[in-house]
């Protein structure tokens, strides 16, 4: 019996190595499960199928005939939608592959606001629910039944009732301690309410790798919010055992709106099957002409998106990038195009929280820092709360926004959407806001990673190791 289970496990094992090399995006990955699957097969076959696949099977498919059906519903769309494109010699340069990866163009018409912190957030997002005559798409990777998720339960209940349409999406892993009563006195007001099943489909069943981390809410297809706020009272600083919290989310009204329900339908096609009837018609704002693009990424992509974004707008700053993040742990491509951009004399900063919410990530940083130092970049680690923001800031005209961290899982693993505004005056706020924080920051040191004990060094390297699945 013991010599079957064996023969059974080297066999699974070799054969998913097999899988893992013709699979697996990365080298680094790739050889990391290879060597696990056949020297330790009994560990490391559960473990590739539960999380070792970097491919959405199945969301390629569904995704291809959302955009076949759109199309036909978008016809005269398309050629509305012209007036408001920008041509591509005035794309600012650091912004211009956004344009290839998203497959949509920059469009002018929208008025942008940055949206500080969570009050100013969910003030915003809700009197825009509040004011939707026909429809509201609303999706977050983790929603609580809470004060604000109770607030926000009762604006889509009472648009509902008013006759205004909701679809309503939510993460199954993100949200799992979601109550079922939440969710049936959505559905019992006429919400049309639905998990993002990432293990929907025969390949995926054991899959817990991925996860849709989009944080969107439309409103008519006119106006659309996105960033890094979820639905809870931690997130509006509420939680006495997690304090203030730090974060950024920004609103965006006029026909690059569209982009953001772009995603959620085809989101929607692939959770429930149906195509939702959306207004596709570009709507200029009249308080704003600011260029802006929105960019989803996920494992269903043909490119890494996220990644190949970033990369292309650091290796195309001049004056400076200036990066938040939550969870900093990237790959070799990133570190190698910050430390070019210090070598060309680009002012680059990173910051980080100064107390993690995960270990491993907070060990890892350090490694990071002597990288970023060899070349002048700065590393700050943020005092004033956690900071959960994902925000990155390139020259005097470009900033990103969005729900991507910079780490293998927001890169590879999660969907993802972020969006790319270019505008003078909306830097320049960003640019206020990145002082605030750095005002609420220490510098780390170079040299401060070499000066730790060696067995505080030793841990930092083994996870900057575990980055890969973090």
């Amino acid at each position: 019996m013991l010599a079957a289970v064996v023969v059974v496990f080297t066999v699974l094992g070799v054969l998913s190595a097999i899988h893992a090399v013709m699979t697996t995006r990365t080298e680094q990955g790739t050889i990391a499960w290879a060597v696990s699957l056949v020297t330790f097969p009994y560990v490391a076959v559960p473990a590739y199928w539960v999380l070792g696949r970097s491919r959405f099977h199945g969301y390629v498919g569904a995704r291809r005939g959302n955009l076949e059906e759109i199309a036909g519903v978008t016809k005269e769309a398309v050629a509305a939608v012209a007036p408001f494109r920008v041509p591509e010699a005035e794309v600012d340069t650091a912004a211009r592959a956004s344009q290839r990866l998203a497959g949509l163009p920059f469009l002018r018409g929208n008025a942008v606001e940055l949206l500080v912190n969570g009050d100013a957030t969910f003030e915003s997002i809700l009197r825009g629910i509040a004011a939707a005559r026909e429809y509201v798409l609303v999706q977050y990777y983790i929603v609580h039944d809470d004060g604000i998720g109770r607030e926000l339960k009762s604006h889509l209940v009472e648009r509902a009732k008013a006759g205004v349409r909701v679809s309503f999406l939510y993460d199954e892993l993100g949200s799992a301690g979601l109550p079922r009563a939440y969710v049936d006195e959505l559905r019992a007001a006429g919400i049309d309410v639905h998990e993002f099943n990432t293990r929907k489909g025969r390949q995926n069943r054991f899959q817990l790798n991925f996860r849709n981390h989009r944080k969107i809410v439309v409103v008519d297809g006119r106006v659309a919010w996105a960033g890094g706020l979820n639905v809870g009272d931690e997130y509006l600083s509420r939680d006495p055992k997690i304090g203030p919290w730090r974060d950024t989310h920004v609103r965006i009204e006029g026909p690059a709106a569209l982009g953001a329900q772009l995603a959620f339908a085809e989101d929607w096609h692939w959770a429930v099957g149906t195509r939702l009837d959306l207004r596709w018609d570009p709507v200029p704002s009249k308080a704003g002409d600011v260029p802006v693009l929105f960019v989803p990424s996920g494992p269903a992509d043909t490119l890494e998106t996220a990644n190949l974004m970033y990369i292309h707008a650091i290796n195309s700053a001049r004056d400076r990038v200036w990066i938040a993040s939550p969870y900093f742990v990237p790959d070799k491509p990133v570190t190698d195009a910050l430390q070019l951009a210090g070598l060309r004399g680009v002012d680059v900063r990173i910051l980080i929280p100064d107390k993690p919410d995960n270990p491993l990530v907070g060990l890892a940083a350090y490694t990071y820092v002597d990288d970023a130092s060899l070349t002048g970049g700065t590393f700050y680690r943020y005092g004033g709360g956690f900071l959960h923001e994902k925000v990155m800031l390139v020259d005097r005209s470009t900033a990103t926004v969005g729900t991507a961290n910079f780490d293998n899982r927001s890169f590879r693993l999660n969907f993802e959407i972020t969006s790319v505004i270019v505008d003078a005056a909306f830097a320049s706020e960003v640019e206020r806001m990145f002082e605030a924080d750095f005002a609420r920051s220490r510098v780390m040191e170079p040299g401060e990673y070499d000066r730790k004990p060696w067995w505080f060094r030793f841990g930092a390297r083994l996870a900057r190791l575990t980055g890969p699945v973090q």
